[in-house]
């Protein structure tokens, strides 16, 4: 009996295993200001199928437009209960949800504001590196001069723009579809 590795295998799952005691499924505490979201979503292979055990690792600014990290010299404030940082893992069903606020608007290039988003990085069985992508918020004006919004076919920018759920204040739905036709748009880091 050989224990070797064959190409048909993958990595994983171990996220369960390995992520679970450090889900934070909240980045945002209580007082801290800002309008207050649950996104909800699944994760979906090429068939349609859910994927389990996977993980959603979310970064974002606080309802000022300020991220809580050194790096970030806005002269903004940053509040107290502010994480600005999330991992949440999917469920046997592939679902997964998160409180946050809704994020300010941030600098991009050339010091251009870019419309309020989440960035987002995708972790599943089989996956060698990471994907990334990002959450925009419905009904946002400034999406129509998001730089990176504006590079994507607007056929497609709808994978990356979350959708209310009817008559729940605060509540949004965000899936992850891993390929296929209605593939969330994925970027090159």
């Amino acid at each position: 009996m050989s224990l070797q590795a064959t190409t048909s295998q993958t990595v994983g799952p171990f996220f369960v295993i390995g992520f679970e005691w450090m889900v934070v499924d909240n980045l945002a505490g209580p007082g801290v200001s800002g309008e207050r979201v649950t996104i909800q979503g699944r994760v979906f292979d090429g068939d349609g199928q859910p994927v389990p055990d996977g993980v959603i690792e979310l970064w974002q600014a606080n309802a000022h437009g300020k991220y809580a990290h050194p790096d970030d010299t806005q002269d903004k404030p940053i509040e107290k209960g502010f994480l600005g940082f999330g991992r949440v893992l999917t469920d046997d069903n592939g679902k997964f949800s998160f409180t946050t606020i809704k994020p300010g608007p941030v600098p991009g290039p050339n010091g251009k504001m870019q419309a309020p988003h989440i960035a987002v990085s995708v972790f599943t069985r089989g996956l060698l590196r990471r994907l990334v992508t990002r959450i925009y918020f419905p009904d946002e004006a400034a999406n129509a001069g998001d730089f990176v919004l504006s590079k994507v076919e607007p056929a497609r920018r709808e994978t990356l723009i979350a959708k209310r759920i009817g008559g729940q204040a605060g509540a949004l739905q965000w899936n992850v579809i891993m390929q296929g036709d209605e593939e969330t748009v994925f970027f090159d880091c």
